[in-house]
């Protein structure tokens, strides 16, 4: 709890994956991929209670084992590959609030994006609460420069993305940004079926070695690498 709030963290992690089958129970350095987002949420200062919202009967086992609260299936309906996040926190926030449960503020941590700490979190929240409990998204700089990047047109002539000339240092270049996935917090009273969470205003800047985010088998790898040489990080 922080400024006499109620936090919750919820962790979606469905059964079903397309680019490694069975991801959120990955091994990742000894421990499945879920486990990283459940530890950190844990070890966080400020959020009260910690939920994993899945449909796979293994993924509940696992979470409860890490500490994490497990109190509804997710309906399958809500486990496809064309489900939204968004629908599963509306069903998240809905299960719990039929609980008697309420809270002030929801911390939305993908398990996919193991790297992130407690420390991440807290430093996330804290900046949420300092701009008056606007919608905030983790985001890391860019690996790409938007001033180097070209699409083709149909006559195979590159186009530039920015209108800007790119005949500049890169050090000398515009400081951009990408949502990177880990950390997403909204006022719980806020969240409705127009809710963008990629859309949140408030930007909390992480290192690019936190912000890994497991989508294939080489994501898998590097990530075990950057875990198994801690000075990297």
């Amino acid at each position: 709890m922080l400024n006499g709030r109620k936090v919750l963290a919820l962790i979606p992690a469905r059964a079903g994956s397309k680019g490694i089958p069975g991801k959120n129970l990955a091994d990742l350095a000894g421990k499945p991929l879920v486990g990283y987002a459940i530890e950190a949420a844990l070890e966080s200062e400020y959020i009260d209670d910690v939920v994993v919202s899945t449909d796979g009967d293994d993924i509940a086992k696992v979470s409860r084992d890490f500490g994490a609260e497990v109190p509804f299936m997710r309906p399958v309906i809500l486990a496809t590959d064309t489900s939204s996040t968004l629908s599963v926190v509306l069903h998240a926030i809905e299960a719990l609030r039929s609980d008697g449960r309420e809270y002030d503020d929801l911390v939305l941590l993908q398990p996919t994006q193991p790297l992130r700490t407690a420390k991440d979190i807290d430093g996330a929240l804290m900046m949420y609460y300092d701009n008056g409990c606007q919608p905030l998204a983790s985001v890391s700089p860019v690996d790409d420069h938007p001033l180097l990047v070209r699409s083709i047109d149909n006559n195979g002539t590159l186009q530039q993305l920015l209108d800007a000339k790119s005949t500049c240092r890169r050090q000398d270049m515009p400081a951009y940004f990408r949502i990177n996935g880990c950390i997403y917090v909204n006022e719980v009273r806020s969240i409705d079926s127009e809710t963008s969470f990629n859309d949140n205003s408030i930007p909390y800047i992480m290192d690019r070695s936190h912000s890994i985010d497991i989508d294939e088998p080489w994501d898998l790898n590097l990530a075990r690498y950057l875990i198994q040489n801690p000075c990297i990080l």
